[in-house]
């Protein structure tokens, strides 16, 4: 039996967290996975008390309510992504079953016709209980918030890569916040035949799953951009893996 006394989470002692996982176990809210999810994995960072929650997240992931089985997923998908900053192999040794178990689960929701909201944050998952290092933290932001902030391989400017609504394409300046027009540069997407390594499998998986909206941005995102500053052409998923 966990002794959770002896453990901690981001604040502090984890003598706290039975109590919360049987609240979310016996009546579940949003606020009270948003109270777990602060504990175990708050802003990326993990403890102690993340990894010995995984059997229970393992269990939840099983629970027949899709909602509770998504939540579960996507947390120890983000706590086993951070696993790096441990002993990622040990972890990874210690909780192999229940890694396989929430992969199966993951997996399981991500043919079940997802919306693309929760599709992109169910793939990151997937690569945070696969041991894939970078994308498991990075890919979901950027598409979910239709945005990445990277630095020009040349000039080192700050750009603003684009991905949704506003359009494709990258800035120099925050287009967001900017009352005045902004200089931007169109980005050019990959073609799909020409995709390889991590690019080719999602897009892959994307179109295997009907995901086309979310297959569309990762051309873009293992596409390519030009700086609007120096007009120094980069591929946009070298620019933001620079950052890991």
């Amino acid at each position: 039996m966990t002794d959770w006394s002896r453990l901690s989470h981001a604040y502090g002692p984890a003598d706290d967290i039975p109590d919360l996982l049987a609240r979310i176990g016996s009546a579940p809210t949003a606020e009270l996975w948003s109270d777990l999810w602060a504990a175990l994995c708050h802003q990326g960072s993990v403890y102690p008390a993340s990894f010995a929650a995984l059997p229970w997240l393992a269990e939840r992931a099983g629970c027949g309510e899709r909602e509770q089985e998504v939540q579960a997923v996507l947390l120890a998908g983000a706590i086993l992504g951070g696993a790096g900053q441990a002993d990622a192999g040990g972890v990874r040794a210690e909780f192999a079953t229940e890694a396989e178990d929430l992969l199966a689960a993951a997996n399981r929701h991500l043919r079940g016709g997802a919306d693309a909201d929760d599709y992109v944050h169910l793939l990151g998952a997937m690569l945070g209980l696969e041991g894939v290092p970078g994308w498991s933290e990075e890919l979901a932001w950027g598409i979910a918030n239709e945005e990445y902030q990277v630095a020009c391989p040349d000039c080192e400017a700050d750009l603003f890569i684009a991905l949704g609504e506003r359009g494709f394409f990258s800035a120099a300046d925050d287009y967001a916040l900017s009352d005045g027009a902004v200089e931007t540069r169109p980005l050019r997407p990959a073609d799909p035949a020409a995709l390889d390594g991590i690019g080719r499998r999602l897009h892959g998986l994307a179109l295997a799953d009907g995901q086309r909206e979310v297959a569309h941005v990762l051309t873009h995102v293992f596409g390519h951009g030009t700086c609007p500053s120096c007009e120094a052409r980069f591929a946009v998923a070298d620019r933001i893996a620079a950052d890991w």
